[in-house]
């Protein structure tokens, strides 16, 4: 089995204001933020070394549950294009209070155009969510995802877009067109780049989907509801064992627990920064194996197809 190794990128910028800046950046620097490592790989790809990219999220922080500090605010303010995720908790708030004090400050949305899904924060019903949205069983809200119609919200919409390679085309295509406005001089070359993204991101699908045409266990476990997108993409099943953003309480553990024997689940996810208990606990009741995965990896093409093969191993 091919391994993965876990390779962390820190970018440490030390950003000033100075004089004769323009837009707001030192002068000579182009800066560009984005609120993940996985939008910092996307936009490398389109950009090369023309920006300096500025994450705002640490690794092995949760996005949901991230707070900047009024520091951040400030090194925000020098950027060019701030490239939000679209969804996450404390985006729209920051954004908000961006837009109003830097009016320079270009604010995308990259999830645009990307129909989303409700979110998963205890789906323990048997929907299996299939790759063209459709899904068996009786809990249809929010796995049709394709059809806007079927898209509605009571827990909150999940942002998680990133986890699904059909989504990011759409994602990374609307980093593409915001710097082709931005910098039209240099246009066909990030047109170029990003054809280059895009080959990747379809190599990437077209080696999931064959990991994964033939696995055993169509349902997995995992303790924050990371990977909706992806389980839509691939005609999988996630369970979350958190609930509503919170750990669950011992009757929720044992409907786990019943649910994950029932359909023989061998596969249970923990992300990094997230508490291990309970996933000890249902791992334990049903014999299943846990692993850690990092759906904010910068290398996000590789911890998918990490992630895949995981779920394609065979269980002994």
């Amino acid at each position: 089995m091919q391994k993965y190794l876990y390779i962390i990128l820190l970018s440490a910028l030390t950003l000033a204001c100075g004089s004769g800046t323009k837009k707001n950046n030192v002068e000579g620097t182009r800066i560009l933020t984005v609120t993940i490592e996985p939008q910092r790989y996307f936009l490398d790809q389109i950009v090369g070394d023309a920006f300096t990219i500025n994450t705002l999220v640490p690794p092995g922080t949760s996005p949901e549950t991230y707070e900047p500090a009024p520091s951040v605010m400030v090194d925000m303010a020098k950027s060019n294009v701030y490239f939000m995720v679209g969804d996450l908790g404390f985006e729209n708030v920051w954004s908000k209070r961006l837009a109003k004090n830097n009016p320079d400050v270009t604010i995308i949305n990259c999830s645009e155009g990307i129909v989303r899904m409700e979110g998963h924060d205890h789906d323990h019903d048997h929907d299996h969510s299939h790759a063209d949205g459709s899904c068996d069983g009786h809990d249809h809200h929010d796995l049709q995802a394709d059809d806007p119609a079927h898209v509605h919200s009571h827990s909150g919409i999940d942002p998680h877009v990133w986890s699904s390679p059909r989504a990011v085309k759409i994602f990374s295509r609307n980093m593409l067109e915001t710097m082709m406005e931005l910098d039209p001089d240099n246009a066909g070359t990030y047109r170029a780049n990003y054809d280059i993204l895009l080959a990747k991101i379809e190599k990437t699908d077209s080696l999931i989907r064959d990991l994964l045409k033939d696995v055993s266990s169509k349902s997995f476990i995992i303790y924050h509801p990371a990977l909706g997108y992806f389980a839509r993409d691939y005609g999988l099943n996630q369970i979350s064992i958190e609930f509503e953003g919170k750990s669950p309480s011992p009757s929720q553990i044992k409907e786990i627990v019943d649910v994950a024997r029932k359909e023989k689940i061998n596969t249970i996810f923990i992300e990094r920064s997230f508490d291990t208990k309970n996933t000890t606990v249902v791992a334990q009741e049903i014999g299943a194996q846990v692993f850690e995965i990092d759906p904010l990896r910068y290398e996000w093409d590789e911890e998918l197809l990490r992630i895949a093969t995981i779920l394609a191993r065979e269980v002994k």
